[in-house]
């Protein structure tokens, strides 16, 4: 790897394990975004202004117009489904570009105003209900939470009960699934109003596993615990496999790619494991990210099967998001 890299330690970086330069494209972009966070992760450099200054970006200004008063935003498509919260749906949507991309945090009004929103769909049960419907929905609770942990709000009570569900609905043999597919239902399950309970003794899938575990990643006092370690191990062992139910169920659903993350593939499996554990070694570890540095085009960035390009711009996210792994599991 030849061009701009980081100081070395022990003679070796991060860098040295990718075959061309990434930080010069995203330094080059002229993404402010993309740019800031680029220096922040990747080159430990202390930025000249604060990370508000993002939040006056032109993206998350137009996405922030259009927040209504309640704190949600509105779905702009058919709504096919009669108990779907579809507005839930979208207010996730929302969140994810604002807090991922943007880092806006509790400190703004508008993520405020969003927080109380999504917590006023907590059920009882600590799960946070609405877009299957009334039946449970550990990946979409889990995503919700991963976004209001890394928001500021890891400590609120609500939040903490949604971590204590997580940890009571988990698979006999660790991870989670959709109750409704361990019990062979289809999709039409969503509109039903009463709850189906899981079968706790079938396997878990990876598909949902993935996405919970991003919130494990997230929250500093979870990120640890027992259950993310145990499950980190047992996601990565499901790498490039087949999940064991009928949503995600192609080899190849592990190379779409989307960010801000919304299903499991390598990078956004990865990108968790690496936070909770960045020495984990293994087979299908090494095979993830081999694929990544053969996708790694000379000019530096990272391609695949890159989805919902919204800001036409997520080549360029896509590859912070491989950069952030490699720099956090870098080889032995």
């Amino acid at each position: 790897m030849v061009g701009l890299s980081l100081p070395p330690q022990d003679g070796k970086t991060w860098l040295h394990d990718l075959p061309h330069d990434p930080l010069t494209p995203l330094l080059l972009s002229g993404h402010a975004a993309v740019g800031y966070w680029t220096k922040q992760d990747l080159l430990q450099q202390t930025q000249e202004g604060p990370q508000a200054a993002l939040w006056a970006l032109p993206v998350p200004v137009r996405i922030l117009h259009r927040q209504r008063s309640d704190g949600s935003w509105a779905y702009p498509g058919s709504t096919s489904r009669r108990r779907t919260d579809y507005d839930l749906l979208e207010t996730y949507r929302q969140l994810g570009f604002l807090v991922s991309m943007f880092g806006l945090t509790r400190q703004h009004p508008a993520i405020a105003r969003s927080a109380d929103y999504v917590l006023s769909k907590q059920s009882p049960e600590g799960d946070i209900r609405g877009i299957y419907g009334n039946q449970f929905s550990p990946n979409y609770s889990a995503a919700l939470l991963e976004l209001l942990v890394r928001a500021g709000y890891g400590d609120d009570e609500r939040v903490a009960r949604g971590f204590s569900w997580l940890e009571d609905t988990q698979q006999d043999g660790g991870g989670w699934a959709l109750a409704i597919r361990t019990r062979g239902r289809n999709l039409t399950a969503l509109d039903e109003p009463e709850t189906v309970q899981p079968d706790r003794s079938k396997p878990f899938s990876h598909f949902v596993t993935g996405t919970v575990l991003r919130a494990y990643a997230a929250h500093p006092g979870h990120r640890q615990s027992g259950t993310a370690l145990s499950v980190s191990r047992l996601l990565t062992e499901r790498i490039f496999e087949k999940d064991r139910y009928p949503d995600k169920n192609r080899a190849t659903d592990w190379t779409e790619f989307c960010y801000p993350f919304w299903a499991t593939d390598i990078v956004s499996a990865l990108d968790a494991v690496s936070l909770i554990n960045p020495h984990l070694r293994g087979e299908k570890i090494n095979q993830a990210k081999a694929w990544l540095i053969m996708h790694q085009e000379p000019g530096g960035l990272f391609s695949g099967h890159l989805m919902r390009d919204r800001y036409h711009d997520l080549q360029l996210w896509f590859t912070l998001a491989v950069c952030r792994l490699f720099s956090r599991m870098p080889q032995p």
